[in-house]
Protein backbone atom coordinates (compact mmCIF):
# COMPACT_ATOMS: atom_id res chain seq x y z
CA UNK A 1 0.00 0.00 0.00
CA UNK A 2 2.97 2.32 0.57
CA UNK A 3 3.88 2.02 -3.11
CA UNK A 4 0.29 2.77 -4.10
CA UNK A 5 0.43 5.97 -2.07
CA UNK A 6 3.77 6.97 -3.60
CA UNK A 7 2.21 6.63 -7.03
CA UNK A 8 0.11 9.71 -6.16
CA UNK A 9 3.31 11.81 -6.09
CA UNK A 10 5.34 13.47 -8.82
CA UNK A 11 9.04 14.31 -8.51
CA UNK A 12 8.44 18.06 -8.40
CA UNK A 13 5.50 17.91 -5.97
CA UNK A 14 5.99 19.97 -2.77
CA UNK A 15 5.99 18.07 0.53
CA UNK A 16 2.78 19.78 1.64
CA UNK A 17 0.90 18.55 -1.40
CA UNK A 18 2.30 15.04 -0.93
CA UNK A 19 0.88 15.04 2.60
CA UNK A 20 -2.49 16.28 1.29
CA UNK A 21 -2.55 13.55 -1.37
CA UNK A 22 -1.58 10.90 1.16
CA UNK A 23 -4.41 11.95 3.44
CA UNK A 24 -6.82 11.93 0.50
CA UNK A 25 -5.74 8.41 -0.46
CA UNK A 26 -6.51 7.30 3.11
CA UNK A 27 -9.87 9.09 2.98
CA UNK A 28 -10.81 7.21 -0.18
CA UNK A 29 -9.82 3.95 1.50
CA UNK A 30 -12.00 4.85 4.47
CA UNK A 31 -15.00 5.67 2.28
CA UNK A 32 -14.58 2.39 0.41
CA UNK A 33 -14.55 0.43 3.65
CA UNK A 34 -17.56 2.32 5.00
CA UNK A 35 -19.40 1.42 1.82
CA UNK A 36 -18.39 -2.24 2.24
CA UNK A 37 -19.72 -2.11 5.81
CA UNK A 38 -23.07 -0.77 4.52
CA UNK A 39 -22.52 2.28 6.72
CA UNK A 40 -24.24 4.45 4.10
CA UNK A 41 -27.53 2.85 5.09
CA UNK A 42 -27.19 4.96 8.24
CA UNK A 43 -25.12 8.01 7.32
CA UNK A 44 -24.80 10.48 4.46
CA UNK A 45 -21.52 11.96 3.28
CA UNK A 46 -21.40 15.76 3.74
CA UNK A 47 -18.90 18.61 4.07
CA UNK A 48 -15.90 19.86 2.14
CA UNK A 49 -14.39 16.44 1.50
CA UNK A 50 -17.68 15.35 -0.07
CA UNK A 51 -17.51 18.39 -2.32
CA UNK A 52 -14.03 17.40 -3.49
CA UNK A 53 -14.55 13.66 -3.82
CA UNK A 54 -18.02 13.82 -5.39
CA UNK A 55 -17.96 17.05 -7.37
CA UNK A 56 -14.33 17.86 -8.09
CA UNK A 57 -13.58 20.82 -5.81
CA UNK A 58 -9.91 21.83 -6.11
CA UNK A 59 -9.11 22.05 -2.42
CA UNK A 60 -7.92 19.30 -0.11
CA UNK A 61 -9.64 18.53 3.17
CA UNK A 62 -8.79 16.98 6.53
CA UNK A 63 -12.09 15.57 7.79
CA UNK A 64 -14.65 13.03 6.66
CA UNK A 65 -18.02 14.43 7.74
CA UNK A 66 -21.32 12.58 7.83
CA UNK A 67 -24.88 13.13 9.02
CA UNK A 68 -26.94 10.37 10.62
CA UNK A 69 -29.98 9.60 8.48
CA UNK A 70 -31.13 6.37 10.14
CA UNK A 71 -30.48 5.47 13.77
CA UNK A 72 -31.53 1.82 13.59
CA UNK A 73 -28.44 -0.36 13.37
CA UNK A 74 -26.02 2.54 13.80
CA UNK A 75 -22.98 1.72 15.97
CA UNK A 76 -20.11 4.18 15.61
CA UNK A 77 -17.66 2.27 17.82
CA UNK A 78 -18.19 -0.94 15.84
CA UNK A 79 -17.82 0.94 12.54
CA UNK A 80 -14.61 2.63 13.69
CA UNK A 81 -13.15 -0.69 14.88
CA UNK A 82 -13.82 -2.31 11.49
CA UNK A 83 -12.26 0.66 9.74
CA UNK A 84 -9.12 0.42 11.88
CA UNK A 85 -8.88 -3.29 11.12
CA UNK A 86 -9.25 -2.61 7.39
CA UNK A 87 -6.25 -0.28 7.39
CA UNK A 88 -4.19 -2.79 9.35
CA UNK A 89 -5.04 -5.57 6.88
CA UNK A 90 -3.65 -3.27 4.20
CA UNK A 91 -0.33 -2.94 6.08
CA UNK A 92 -1.15 0.50 7.47
CA UNK A 93 -0.87 0.31 11.28
CA UNK A 94 -3.55 2.56 12.77
CA UNK A 95 -4.68 3.97 16.09
CA UNK A 96 -8.31 4.88 16.71
CA UNK A 97 -10.22 6.00 19.81
CA UNK A 98 -13.84 6.81 18.96
CA UNK A 99 -15.71 9.34 21.10
CA UNK A 100 -19.48 9.11 21.47
CA UNK A 101 -20.08 11.32 24.51
CA UNK A 102 -21.30 14.28 22.42
CA UNK A 103 -23.89 14.79 19.70
CA UNK A 104 -21.14 14.66 17.10
CA UNK A 105 -19.44 11.27 17.28
CA UNK A 106 -15.79 11.51 16.28
CA UNK A 107 -12.60 9.53 15.84
CA UNK A 108 -9.07 10.41 14.81
CA UNK A 109 -7.51 7.57 12.87
CA UNK A 110 -3.76 8.03 13.26
CA UNK A 111 -1.04 6.35 11.23
CA UNK A 112 2.21 6.19 13.22
CA UNK A 113 5.37 5.99 11.15
CA UNK A 114 3.62 6.53 7.81
CA UNK A 115 5.10 9.97 7.12
CA UNK A 116 8.60 8.68 7.82
CA UNK A 117 8.08 5.65 5.58
CA UNK A 118 6.96 7.98 2.77
CA UNK A 119 9.97 10.24 3.28
CA UNK A 120 7.76 13.07 4.52
CA UNK A 121 8.75 13.04 8.19
CA UNK A 122 11.96 12.63 10.13
CA UNK A 123 10.59 10.85 13.20
CA UNK A 124 8.67 7.63 13.76
CA UNK A 125 6.48 9.42 16.30
CA UNK A 126 5.02 11.80 13.68
CA UNK A 127 1.46 10.69 12.93
CA UNK A 128 -0.65 11.56 9.94
CA UNK A 129 -4.35 11.36 10.75
CA UNK A 130 -7.79 11.52 9.21
CA UNK A 131 -10.81 12.50 11.27
CA UNK A 132 -14.31 11.07 11.10
CA UNK A 133 -17.24 13.09 12.44
CA UNK A 134 -20.88 12.02 12.44
CA UNK A 135 -23.59 14.49 13.44
CA UNK A 136 -26.17 12.31 15.16
CA UNK A 137 -28.74 15.12 15.30
CA UNK A 138 -28.59 16.95 11.97
CA UNK A 139 -31.22 19.61 11.21
CA UNK A 140 -34.24 18.41 9.26
CA UNK A 141 -34.94 19.11 5.64
CA UNK A 142 -32.00 17.43 3.91
CA UNK A 143 -32.42 15.57 0.65
CA UNK A 144 -30.32 12.59 -0.37
CA UNK A 145 -28.54 11.45 -3.50
CA UNK A 146 -26.18 8.58 -4.27
CA UNK A 147 -23.04 8.31 -6.36
CA UNK A 148 -20.83 5.52 -7.65
CA UNK A 149 -17.18 6.51 -7.30
CA UNK A 150 -14.25 5.20 -9.30
CA UNK A 151 -11.24 6.48 -7.35
CA UNK A 152 -8.68 3.69 -6.88
CA UNK A 153 -11.68 1.53 -5.93
CA UNK A 154 -15.24 1.42 -7.27
CA UNK A 155 -17.89 1.86 -4.58
CA UNK A 156 -21.15 3.67 -3.85
CA UNK A 157 -21.92 6.35 -1.28
CA UNK A 158 -25.03 8.13 -0.05
CA UNK A 159 -24.70 11.89 0.33
CA UNK A 160 -26.70 15.09 0.70
CA UNK A 161 -27.70 16.52 -2.68
CA UNK A 162 -25.94 19.72 -3.83
CA UNK A 163 -28.64 22.16 -2.60
CA UNK A 164 -28.54 20.52 0.84
CA UNK A 165 -24.73 20.55 0.90
CA UNK A 166 -24.82 24.25 -0.01
CA UNK A 167 -27.27 24.97 2.80
CA UNK A 168 -24.99 23.34 5.37
CA UNK A 169 -22.03 25.29 3.96
CA UNK A 170 -23.87 28.63 4.23
CA UNK A 171 -24.64 27.78 7.84
CA UNK A 172 -20.96 26.97 8.47
CA UNK A 173 -19.76 30.16 6.76
CA UNK A 174 -21.91 32.54 8.74
CA UNK A 175 -22.59 30.81 12.06
CA UNK A 176 -19.40 28.93 12.86
CA UNK A 177 -17.79 30.36 15.99
CA UNK A 178 -14.51 31.05 14.20
CA UNK A 179 -13.38 31.93 10.67
CA UNK A 180 -12.60 28.86 8.60
CA UNK A 181 -11.26 29.81 5.20
CA UNK A 182 -12.07 26.42 3.73
CA UNK A 183 -15.76 27.31 4.14
CA UNK A 184 -15.34 30.40 2.00
CA UNK A 185 -13.37 28.58 -0.68
CA UNK A 186 -16.32 26.19 -0.89
CA UNK A 187 -18.74 29.12 -0.93
CA UNK A 188 -16.98 30.48 -4.03
CA UNK A 189 -17.30 27.03 -5.62
CA UNK A 190 -21.06 26.89 -5.01
CA UNK A 191 -21.58 30.43 -6.25
CA UNK A 192 -19.54 29.70 -9.36
CA UNK A 193 -21.73 26.66 -10.07
CA UNK A 194 -24.90 28.74 -9.41
CA UNK A 195 -26.25 26.15 -6.99
CA UNK A 196 -29.49 27.12 -5.23
CA UNK A 197 -29.39 26.22 -1.53
CA UNK A 198 -31.99 24.12 0.26
CA UNK A 199 -33.70 27.01 2.07
CA UNK A 200 -35.65 24.80 4.45
CA UNK A 201 -32.50 23.04 5.63
CA UNK A 202 -30.66 26.37 5.99
CA UNK A 203 -33.40 27.81 8.21
CA UNK A 204 -33.54 24.64 10.30
CA UNK A 205 -29.76 24.61 10.72
CA UNK A 206 -29.72 28.23 11.92
CA UNK A 207 -32.67 27.55 14.24
CA UNK A 208 -30.84 24.60 15.77
CA UNK A 209 -27.67 26.53 16.65
CA UNK A 210 -29.00 30.05 17.20
CA UNK A 211 -32.30 29.26 18.90
CA UNK A 212 -34.55 31.11 16.46
CA UNK A 213 -35.67 30.75 12.87
CA UNK A 214 -34.13 33.49 10.72
CA UNK A 215 -36.95 33.27 8.20
CA UNK A 216 -34.64 33.29 5.18
CA UNK A 217 -36.50 33.15 1.88
CA UNK A 218 -35.18 32.67 -1.63
CA UNK A 219 -35.98 36.32 -2.35
CA UNK A 220 -34.11 37.50 0.75
CA UNK A 221 -31.08 35.22 0.34
CA UNK A 222 -28.88 37.82 -1.37
CA UNK A 223 -29.43 40.39 1.37
CA UNK A 224 -28.83 37.78 4.06
CA UNK A 225 -25.51 36.79 2.51
CA UNK A 226 -24.34 40.35 1.88
CA UNK A 227 -25.07 41.32 5.49
CA UNK A 228 -23.12 38.34 6.83
CA UNK A 229 -20.19 38.82 4.44
CA UNK A 230 -19.59 42.29 5.84
CA UNK A 231 -18.51 40.71 9.14
CA UNK A 232 -16.07 38.09 7.78
CA UNK A 233 -12.33 38.28 8.51
CA UNK A 234 -11.06 37.49 5.02
CA UNK A 235 -7.30 37.72 5.77
CA UNK A 236 -7.84 35.03 8.43
CA UNK A 237 -9.86 32.99 5.94
CA UNK A 238 -7.05 33.06 3.37
CA UNK A 239 -4.47 32.10 5.99
CA UNK A 240 -6.56 29.09 6.99
CA UNK A 241 -7.18 27.70 3.52
CA UNK A 242 -3.81 28.38 1.87
CA UNK A 243 -2.23 24.97 2.59
CA UNK A 244 -5.25 23.11 1.19
CA UNK A 245 -5.51 24.66 -2.28
CA UNK A 246 -4.06 23.17 -5.45
CA UNK A 247 -3.56 26.61 -7.03
CA UNK A 248 -2.77 29.60 -4.81
CA UNK A 249 -4.00 31.98 -7.52
CA UNK A 250 -7.52 30.92 -6.58
CA UNK A 251 -7.07 32.66 -3.23
CA UNK A 252 -7.64 35.96 -5.07
CA UNK A 253 -11.32 35.01 -5.16
CA UNK A 254 -11.58 34.79 -1.36
CA UNK A 255 -12.13 38.49 -0.75
CA UNK A 256 -15.19 40.41 0.34
CA UNK A 257 -15.38 42.28 -2.96
CA UNK A 258 -15.07 39.18 -5.14
CA UNK A 259 -17.67 37.18 -3.23
CA UNK A 260 -20.09 40.12 -2.96
CA UNK A 261 -19.92 40.51 -6.75
CA UNK A 262 -20.72 36.83 -7.18
CA UNK A 263 -23.67 37.09 -4.79
CA UNK A 264 -25.06 40.17 -6.54
CA UNK A 265 -24.84 38.37 -9.87
CA UNK A 266 -27.05 35.51 -8.69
Amino acid sequence: MIEAIKQQFSAAMPAGEKINRTREFLQIMALKNLSDQDAFNNVAFVGGTALRVLFGSRRFSEDLDFSLILGKGYDFEKTAAKLKRYFELNNLPAECKPKIDKTVHSAFIKFPGLLKELGLGAFEAQKLSIKLEIDTNPPKGWRLAAATLNKTYIFRVTHFDLPSLFATKLHACFFRKYTKGRDFYDLVWYLGKKVKPNIRLLNNAVSQTEGKNPGITEAALKDFMLEKLAKVDFPAAIKDVRRFVEDEKELRLITRQAIEEMVKAL
